[in-house]
C-alpha cells in the first residue's frame, strides 16, 4: 500500500512505474479519474482503466456514442474467409509436417515396438466440432492393459474436474515417458488434422465422458475444431487446473485470429522444450 488516490503521483515516482492500472471501484468516479489522467500526463505515464466486466465474450473496443464512451463487444469470428484460410493452413501444414517428420515418426514407432509388446498406435474417441465424435490417434505411451488398470488407480488421481492425471503413472512405459515429455506421442494427430477432424491450433480435444459433464457454457468450446496444440498447452499443460484449461479454451474461441494461431505455434516449441506440465 503506497497511499490513497491523492498519492498516486508520489507512488508512481517511488515505484518508477510507467503505467497505472485502475480497477473498477466506487471511490473513483469520472471526475477523479480525469484528474488522475491529467496528473499522469505531466510525467508521461500511461493510464489503463480495467472494465468491471470480466470474461466478456469476443473482442472489446471503446466506441463513442453521443459523447459517451461505450464498450462494444464484437462477435467471435467463426465463419468467413479467415476461417477458410485457417483450414487451408491446417491441411497444408499437416501434410508438410508429416513429410518432414517421417523419419522421426518411423524411429518413434520402432522404439515403441522394441520397448513393450502391443500396437504402435493408440486409438481413442474424442469429441470434435459441433459434438461430432471421431477417433484420435496417438503413439502408444502406456502398457496395453492401461485402461483395465484405471479403476485401481482412481484413488491416486491428481487431476481436477473430470480429468484423470497421475504425475508418475505406473501404466506409462519407459519410452512413453520420453514421448509424453516431448509431446511426441501427439504427432499422429497430424493425420486427424490432414483429414479435417482437427486443427493445428484449437481447444483441447475432450473425451465424451468429459463433455457429458460439461455445464452449458462449456459446450461453447465445441463450435470450433479441437487442436493439436492450443492456449492450454502453452500455458502449463497438465499442471493447469481443469477450470483454467476450460477458460483458456473459451478465450481462444472468442478471440481467435490467424495471428493468434501463429503466436501459439511459436510458443508451443518453447513449451515442448521446457517440458513443464508434461506427464
Amino acid at each position: 500500500m503506497l497511499g490513497t488516490f491523492a498519492d498516486a503521483g508520489a507512488a508512481v515516482a517511488a515505484a518508477e512505474a510507467d503505467t497505472v492500472i485502475v480497477l473498477s471501484c466506487p471511490e473513483l468516479d469520472g471526475v477523479a479519474l480525469r484528474r488522475l489522467a491529467w496528473q499522469l500526463e505531466r510525467v508521461d505515464v500511461d493510464l489503463i482503466v480495467a472494465s468491471a466486466l470480466i470474461d466478456v465474450a469476443g473482442r472489446t473496443t471503446i466506441r463513442p456514442v453521443d459523447g459517451l464512451p461505450m464498450l462494444h463487444v464484437d462477435h467471435a469470428r467463426l465463419r468467413g474467409s479467415a476461417r477458410a484460410a485457417k483450414a487451408l493452413v491446417d491441411r497444408f501444414g499437416a501434410a508438410l509436417l508429416l513429410l518432414v517428420l517421417a523419419p522421426l515418426l518411423a524411429a518413434v514407432a520402432a522404439a515403441i515396438k522394441l520397448d513393450s509388446p502391443g500396437p504402435v498406435l493408440y486409438r481413442q474417441s474424442r469429441v470434435g466440432r459441433d459434438g461430432a465424435v471421431f477417433a484420435i490417434w496417438k503413439f502408444r505411451s502406456m502398457y496395453v492393459d492401461a485402461d483395465a488398470r484405471l479403476a485401481e488407480l482412481a484413488r491416486l488421481d491428481e487431476g481436477a474436474g473430470v480429468l484423470f492425471k497421475i504425475r508418475d503413472d505406473p501404466r506409462v512405459t519407459r519410452i512413453g515417458r520420453y514421448l509424453r515429455r516431448l509431446s511426441l506421442d501427439e504427432l499422429p494427430q497430424l493425420v486427424n488434422v490432414l483429414v479435417g477432424q482437427m486443427s493445428l491450433v484449437g481447444p483441447r480435444p475432450p473425451l465424451p465422458a468429459e463433455v457429458a459433464r460439461y455445464p452449458a457454457d462449456m459446450l461453447r468450446r465445441l463450435v470450433v475444431k479441437p487442436g493439436l496444440t492450443g492456449l492450454w498447452q502453452v500455458s502449463g499443460r497438465s499442471d493447469l487446473p481443469w477450470e483454467e484449461a476450460i477458460r483458456l479454451d473459451l478465450r481462444y474461441v472468442e478471440t481467435w485470429s490467424l495471428s493468434l494461431d501463429l503466436v501459439i505455434l511459436l510458443r508451443t516449441v518453447t513449451a515442448v522444450v521446457r517440458t513443464s506440465g508434461a506427464y
